[in-house]
C-alpha cells in the first residue's frame, strides 16, 4: 500500500496591528506590524488554527514574516546624517559613524 501526504504549519495574517510600520528585511518594501495565527494545513486545505501571542513584522509583497526589530530604550538624540535614533550617552552614531 501506497500512502502520500502533503501538509504543514504555516503563518497566516490575523490582524494587521500598524500599517507601514517598517521596511521588509527581504525586498526592501513597506511592511505591517500584525498579530498572526499558525495554521495546519493536510493537502492544502486549512484544518486546525491557533493564535500566536507575539506579533511578527509581514511583508504583503514577498510574504515574509518576520519578528520586528528592537526599540531603543533611551532614545532622544537624532543622528544629522542618517537621522537614526541613537541613546544620549553615544558621541558617535553606531550606524553611520558620524560625529552627533
Amino acid at each position: 500500500m501506497f500512502f502520500f501526504f502533503a501538509g504543514g504549519v504555516e503563518n497566516q495574517v490575523r490582524q494587521v496591528v500598524k500599517s507601514g510600520a517598517g521596511k521588509c528585511l527581504n525586498c526592501r518594501s513597506p511592511s505591517d506590524l500584525v498579530d498572526y495565527d499558525k495554521v495546519l494545513k493536510l493537502f492544502f486545505v486549512p484544518v486546525w488554527r491557533w493564535p500566536e501571542k507575539d506579533q511578527l513584522m509581514h511583508c504583503n509583497n514577498c510574504n515574509l514574516f518576520f519578528p520586528p526589530s528592537p526599540r531603543l530604550h533611551d532614545v532622544d538624540l537624532r543622528c544629522q546624517i542618517c537621522g537614526r535614533g541613537v541613546e544620549s550617552q553615544f558621541s558617535f552614531c553606531p550606524f553611520c559613524g558620524s560625529s552627533l
